[in-house]
């Protein structure tokens, strides 16, 4: 009898209070704690029936599949969940609505491949911590999870882990609707490079995880997204940096920038003659930018070359109006001259018109088969006309296949 009364008593020192009521099958509670576990258990669902103490829970090395919305029911006294390396593949809408205090979640090592636009949504925005490293399944689960941080709500997280999900690119504004967030890790990715608008709306940031990426150099476009966030710290080190004339823009911003770098695990990889240099303080001619110098000094010559050829074309314009103003007066002459020899042409022509225009030579061929009587009367004109012209108007004899021409002086005599 002593002996089942011992067992007893040792028994209700072992179970604290509710540590050994209500516990789900195949988990382990914990009430000192506030801690239920349940950790490779083969478990198809989230357990239920947790018990009101609790206060984190650990749900991992299983086979869940599936957050639904009922996966959380009566929780919502819980802060913590860690649902990491569960294989789920999909989380419903309001996957987490009813944790209504919850401030850090785990969803790492899943393969996440569909993301409900608001399965993120929690009233009250609780949420601080977000862990999604090594849980996106591809390229669409990306674009579900823009979209999800778009509608979640998320006004109060304050740390994203991205890392390991293969990213080779982030849209642009991904991350604009978390507008408090302080810690961004994005290590051990696939990026390549950083676009206008990455990293736009993050006014609060104070860390920015970047190492063990793809970036080979970082373009004026990258560089100015990184100056817009300010004084933060940002890492880049462990990159396959290559280290020619591309770089040089960048080795500058690292030397001058605000930002709290990483600067001795900034390193070339290539070429080899520089593996492993460290990129602050690396000199134009140490990563071969002697080309881009010489073509700047062949422009400033081309440009030398522009200026002397337009003083000497200047130069060559003066003298030319010098030479016109010391001859002005035997250029004024030849322009007189050639205006009178115009003018006396233009006056031949004139009144060679009136005298063809006359009605009395209408009847007269100028053909040249007109015979003996057709010249008889080309000369009694001439005659009479000679008769009626004043004596300074002469009559000029011209070949038999030519028309009468007159020239004078005075305006033409009306006939």
């Amino acid at each position: 009898m002593s002996v089942f009364a011992v067992h007893v008593f040792l028994g209700i020192l072992l179970c604290a209070p509710y540590q050994c009521l209500d516990c789900p099958s195949g988990c382990e509670c914990f009430a000192v704690t506030r801690t239920v576990k349940c950790v490779s258990k083969d478990l198809l669902t989230v357990p239920q029936s947790v018990p009101g103490y609790a206060r984190t829970v650990v749900i991992t090395g299983n086979n869940i599949h599936q957050i639904a919305p009922n996966s959380f029911a009566e929780m919502e006294n819980v802060t913590n969940i860690i649902l990491s390396n569960n294989r789920i593949t999909e989380m419903t809408s309001h996957s987490f609505s009813a944790l209504i205090n919850l401030r850090f979640l785990d969803l790492s090592g899943n393969q996440l491949a569909l993301i409900h636009p608001e399965a993120l949504s929690i009233p009250g925005s609780p949420l601080q911590e977000l862990n999604l490293s090594r849980s996106l399944y591809n390229f669409t689960a990306l674009t579900d999870l823009t979209t999800a941080l778009r509608w979640g709500g998320l006004r109060g997280l304050l740390r994203l882990d991205l890392s390991g999900n293969h990213l080779a690119l982030l849209p642009p504004g991904m991350f604009s609707h978390l507008p408090n967030l302080q810690q961004l890790f994005l290590t051990n990715n696939s990026l390549v490079a950083v676009y206008s608008g990455t990293f736009s709306g993050m006014n609060h940031l104070e860390v920015l995880d970047l190492t063990r990426n793809a970036f080979k150099t970082f373009s004026a476009e990258a560089l100015q997204e990184l100056d817009r966030l300010g004084n933060v710290r940002i890492l880049l080190g462990d990159n396959p940096y290559t280290c020619s004339c591309e770089i040089h823009n960048f080795v500058i911003w690292l030397n001058e920038s605000r930002a709290q770098l990483d600067v001795d695990a900034v390193r070339c990889t290539s070429p080899r003659a520089l593996s492993d240099t460290r990129l602050r303080g690396l000199s134009v001619q140490a990563i071969g930018c002697v080309v881009p110098v010489q073509a700047e000094v062949a422009d400033l010559t081309l440009q030398t070359s522009y200026v002397f050829l337009g003083l000497v074309l200047g130069f060559v314009g003066m003298v030319f109006l010098f030479v016109l103003y010391l001859n002005r007066k035997g250029m004024k002459k030849w322009i007189n001259e050639m205006r009178d020899a115009c003018r006396d042409v233009l006056e031949g022509y004139h009144y060679r018109y009136e005298i063809d225009s006359d009605p009395r030579l209408g009847h007269i061929s100028a053909d040249n088969g007109g015979g003996s009587s057709s010249r008889r009367a080309q000369g009694h004109l001439r005659l009479s006309l000679s008769q009626q012209l004043p004596n300074d108007t002469c009559i000029v004899q011209v070949p038999s296949d030519a028309k009468v021409k007159q020239v004078t002086a005075t305006p033409p005599l009306n006939l």
